[in-house]
């Protein structure tokens, strides 16, 4: 099983680097029900995983100029408190309480994924409006909560926000993402230290493959239809969700 968990994380790594989002919400499931560690440890390990993959991931979005710096750390900023303290809250609510949460947030990002997929031609590019600073922030400080909880990035919530009320261009929205969800894992991570027994080494050797999977990603997306992609993914996150929350 060891070996299909690390066979699985390079799937993890190439829907970040392809969607800017979405690998991070499979970490935790490959945890649970492939590798069968318990939830809460799953979760706080997922973090570090997606936290460094999203860095190199951004790197590479950086070195192409797709990364709007300030739209990052204004979102990301402010994504780290959420994320801290969604950690520390989570030693109040039960493992299984937190896989049906995660299990809604799949179907949820599927349907966002499906519908924006259907929008792709009108949200391609940022308009020339003022940026939504407020509710910006208010759903980056949701997006940390969630990430803190249930151990996911957010990228199908980074993505559309950064686009739709930051004004960030498409391209810059999926690079910006990977940055904002390195942050955010950082602080939900910290948030879980001292809480729950950590993996180290398969953690690590997990990380490198997922890490690898994200290079291969930021490469292939100059080739591949980020459109048919996201239908694909979504039709997963819809199998995957509809089975934990079946089995929870």
């Amino acid at each position: 099983m060891q070996v299909l968990g690390l066979a699985l994380a390079a799937l993890v790594g190439l829907s970040l680097g392809l969607l800017g989002g979405g690998g991070s919400i499979l970490t935790v499931p490959i945890f649970v029900y492939v590798l069968g560690f318990a939830a809460k440890p799953a979760i706080a390990m997922s973090l570090p995983v997606v936290g460094t993959t999203s860095l190199v991931g951004a790197l590479g979005h950086w070195r192409a100029g797709n990364v709007d710096l300030r739209a990052a750390l204004l979102f990301g900023g402010i994504a780290m408190i959420g994320a801290y303290a969604g950690a520390r809250l989570a030693v109040f609510v039960p493992g299984s309480v937190q896989l049906i949460m995660l299990a809604v947030l799949m179907l949820a990002a599927a349907a966002s994924m499906l519908r924006s997929g259907r929008r792709s031609a009108t949200t391609g590019e940022a308009t020339t409006a003022r940026p939504s600073v407020g509710l910006l922030a208010v759903i980056g400080l949701a997006v940390g909560l969630t990430t803190g909880l249930v151990g996911i990035g957010g990228g199908f919530l980074v993505v559309p926000a950064l686009v739709v009320l930051g004004k960030v261009p498409m391209k810059q929205a999926v690079g910006t993402s990977l940055l904002v969800i390195a942050m955010n894992s950082a602080a939900g991570f910290a948030g879980y230290l001292g809480q729950v027994e950590i993996a180290w080494g398969f953690t690590a050797a997990f990380t490198a493959i997922a890490v690898a999977g994200i290079i291969a990603g930021t490469y292939l997306i100059r080739f591949v239809s980020p459109a048919a992609l996201k239908r694909g993914f979504a039709v997963l996150l819809l199998v995957i969700g509809g089975l934990m929350l079946l089995q929870s």
